[in-house]
């Protein structure tokens, strides 16, 4: 209820406009374009399923995210499906004129997006070299995850899969968000069983709360082992879930967050650039961090590939798993470099500095992924401006639609002039 207040908004705020279709179809696209940002920043931000997201279904019209963001492709994707509302236009020029931008700007992009896929080299052959990553996805249903009788079959489950046929390639294994249900970087026994899959020379990279007593605080995150179980690197989750991770308004709401436990999580200081033994720069990002357009990296350490770690099992075999992968794909465009999502249940996946998939397993499956990490293409538009480059188009969007209510309304006022003479 409280999402749709930003789309009754948006549409409010375009109704306001007066002097025809074709600017009232500019000044939708523009309100839609605000209050989407501020849906995904207000109160914590929740950017869920932009509107812009219906143009990824195509490889070319997604590139558009390396340009604008997904904040922009949203602007230009809401414009191009309201323009053709003009056809009730009594001129024919403004009709065609509708029509003709209706055409134009997805046609642009996708042929933007071409281009610049066409210069790529093919997917799966552009690889950092001596890196490779093994992807381990266990199917543990939610219900058992945090059973307290199945912790250590859960965790030997791990391990089993971890080493299970592992090519001799393999240097880094990585595991899912909260993989550990325990804070492993504080029981050492348990540390020394995980270190002991390890790749000679590389890493384990596994999801695990973490704890600190004075005061208590508790952390979703993920730690980084090597072989002689030493803890070389951490990052705690810094956008949490309100109700699930943490309650807002926590002293005037009666009830308790839904996640396990009753203190609430801490949040981690922000978007960081991890440099791990073996690994180029990781800026990690945990669950539902990476559905936020343009708070995914450290802009002053920038990363060569986005590691996203999550627990899907929330949401059982509906279209929650799936929506959560396709946004956190665009991730991978907008910032010019590959993503690595490791999931407990599904799906995991591996895209590419372009959003091309490189590889994956499917939603229920248990097994694991080995890959090599694709390299990163260098810094985007959006990557190095980010919401600037929304802000300009917001700005391009208001002079037309103040020329063009000005000029209807003239036109209007004509008529009826020439009407009453």
């Amino acid at each position: 209820i409280l999402l749709s207040l930003f789309f009754g908004a948006a549409a409010l705020a375009a109704s306001r406009v007066s002097g025809g279709t074709l600017p009232r179809a500019l000044a939708l696209a523009l309100a839609f374009g605000v209050f989407e940002w501020l849906r995904g920043h207000v109160l914590s931000g929740f950017p869920w399923n932009l509107p812009g997201y219906g143009w990824t279904g195509s490889a070319a019209l997604a590139q558009s995210a390396a340009l604008f963001g997904m904040y922009g492709v949203t602007l230009l994707a809401v414009l191009s499906a309201s323009l053709p509302a003009a056809a009730i236009e009594k001129s024919g020029r403004r009709r065609a004129l509708a029509f003709g931008l209706a055409i134009a700007v997805p046609l642009a992009a996708w042929t933007g997006g071409a281009i610049r896929l066409a210069g790529a080299s093919p997917a799966r052959t552009n690889t950092v070299d001596g890196v490779g990553l093994r992807l381990v996805q266990p199917n543990i249903p939610q219900r058992e995850k945090w059973t307290r009788s199945l912790l250590r079959r859960n965790f030997d489950l791990f391990r089993t899969l971890s080493i299970a046929d592992r090519p001799a390639w393999i240097t880094h294994v990585i595991w899912p968000e909260t993989a550990a249900t325990f804070d492993l970087s504080r029981l050492e026994p348990a540390r020394a069983s995980a270190a002991a899959i390890v790749p000679p020379g590389g890493l384990l990279l596994t999801g695990s709360p973490r704890r600190a007593d004075d005061p208590p605080r508790v952390w979703n995150s993920l730690i980084a082992l090597d072989a002689s179980a030493r803890v070389v690197g951490i990052f705690d989750k810094f956008h949490l879930v309100p109700f699930g991770e943490f309650m807002p308004f926590r002293s005037i709401l009666p009830f308790d967050k839904i996640t396990p436990g009753a203190l609430d999580f801490s949040a981690g200081p922000g978007p960081q650039t991890l440099r791990l033994p073996g690994l180029p720069p990781v800026s990690p990002l945990i669950c539902y961090e990476v559905i936020f357009p343009g708070e995914t990296v450290d802009p002053n350490s920038r990363p060569a590939w986005l590691l996203n770690l999550t627990n899907d099992a929330w949401y059982g075999m509906t279209a929650g798993p799936h929506q959560h992968l396709a946004i956190a794909r665009i991730r991978a465009i907008e910032e010019g470099v590959p993503l690595v999502r490791s999931a407990n249940t599904g799906i995991t996946a591996v895209f590419d500095a372009y959003g091309r998939e490189v590889a994956r397993l499917g939603l229920g499956v248990q097994g694991v992924l080995d890959i090599q990490l694709p390299k990163a293409v260098g810094e985007t538009l959006y990557s190095r401006y980010g919401d600037f480059v929304f802000l300009a188009l917001i700005f391009g969007f208001v002079l037309p639609i103040l020329l063009l209510a000005k000029h209807y309304s003239g036109t209007e006022k004509h008529f009826k002039d020439w009407q009453f003479a």
